[in-house]
């Protein structure tokens, strides 16, 4: 029954995933919006293990204490070559989702004016004076809503830009013979068939025989899932893995594009996570990009009194960038284990994080970009410029 008492607050999540999380959590750590009401919406608790995430840093981040691993090693591999790459100065951190949701929920817990109702939202009107949300039990409005419910159709009913996703299956498995180096995260192995796709295994090991082994692609379209259960069998098998539990599995798909999701914010209506372009266009990762965002979401409401919401978005070079390499991929999707290995077979690591993270300058972008293959970007270049 839907209750007829509408309620008011000064800001509503619609969605408790990543991004919105993260941005209520550095709301408490402000300290400056103790005095405002929030609301976080979802139909999800949040109470299972339903994803890993990954990330790249060289300082101490406020998410140290839930990492559960660090390397300073990765391993890139194809058919032809294998590179250790040394990450120094930067480690590749590991956060469980169960890890992450716990922590900062215990935190939220722990501040009345912020509230999580486990609802489905169903409908979100922006008005003159305030947004309305309704939910299959209730009616809510705000000054300022936050949406983070991705609806699939934004992107696929439009053909000015290529979309792909990074789907995958991972497969957290415990072997009985010691096959995994736990100092070395394999970053990218092309050496699996790439049967006309951009395909990579990714391997997270914990222990000398624990690991998240993980069958990727980035393509256009998913796979049945035992395709991938298969290739994670033939891989294991090859790592020499006779006999091996699996302890736990995941999968996903991540939507890559350059679609302007910023271009649907208004007045009071926010887009965040990937609902919002918050993924990382050209590698699916969202962590750290997320990470960034909510920091800059958190100056820009500090900053003003009545924050427009569609002022929030500045859009970089970066996202040019990753323009010409999903059209690359969208286009001729067997060419990406070509280019990701000319850029790690003697490209600086290092940089490349930098660069994967929009942190470097024009001439070290050039350093990176100069290493990848040009003619494909050149043919891109000219399409882009041409629409």
């Amino acid at each position: 029954m839907i209750s007829s008492q509408i309620k008011h607050f000064n800001y509503i999540f619609t969605g408790s995933g990543l991004s919105a999380l993260m941005t209520v959590y550095k709301m408490v750590l402000s300290g400056k919006f103790a005095h405002q009401s929030i609301l976080l919406l979802d139909e999800n608790q949040k109470k299972t293990n339903d994803r890993t995430w990954c990330f790249w840093a060289k300082e101490v981040t406020i998410w140290n204490s839930i990492i559960s691993k660090k390397w300073d090693l990765a391993l890139f591999a194809n058919e032809d070559f294998k590179r250790d790459l040394d990450l120094n100065p930067y480690q590749y951190n590991q956060i469980r989702g169960i890890d992450f949701y716990d922590f900062v929920f215990k935190e939220i817990s722990k501040h009345k004016n912020i509230t999580f109702l486990k609802e489905k939202v169903t409908d979100i009107n922006e008005l003159e004076t305030h947004v309305f949300v309704g939910t299959e039990e209730n009616r809510y409005t705000c000054d300022n809503l936050f949406n983070s419910i991705y609806t699939k159709a934004t992107v696929q009913n439009q053909t000015k830009y290529p979309v792909l996703q990074q789907h995958f299956v991972g497969w957290f498995v415990k072997s009985e013979k010691e096959i995994f180096n736990p100092e070395e995260a394999t970053f990218m192995d092309f050496s699996v068939e790439q049967r006309g796709n951009t395909r990579f295994m990714y391997v997270l090991p914990t222990s000398k025989t624990e690991a998240l082994v993980e069958y990727t692609l980035f393509s256009e379209n998913l796979l049945p899932k035992q395709e991938y259960e298969n290739e994670i069998q033939i891989y294991l098998r090859n790592l020499g893995a006779d006999q091996y539990e699996i302890i736990e599995k995941e999968q996903g798909s991540i939507p890559m594009t350059c679609f302007p999701f910023w271009k649907k914010n208004t007045k009071r209506v926010l887009n965040i996570g990937t609902a919002g372009g918050w993924t990382k266009a050209s590698t699916g990762y969202t962590f750290r990009n997320s990470d960034k965002k909510s920091s800059e979401l958190i100056k820009f409401l500090e900053n003003s009194n009545s924050p427009k919401m569609s002022l929030f978005h500045k859009k970089k070079r970066f996202w040019f960038y990753d323009l010409l390499l999903l059209d690359i991929l969208y286009r001729h999707n067997e060419l990406g284990s070509s280019i990701f290995s000319s850029l790690f077979k003697k490209g600086n690591p290092a940089l490349i994080f930098k660069f994967l993270d929009e942190e470097t300058s024009l001439i070290e972008d050039l350093k990176v970009i100069l290493k990848c293959p040009k003619m494909p970007f050149i043919k891109a270049l000219l399409r882009v410029l041409m629409k």
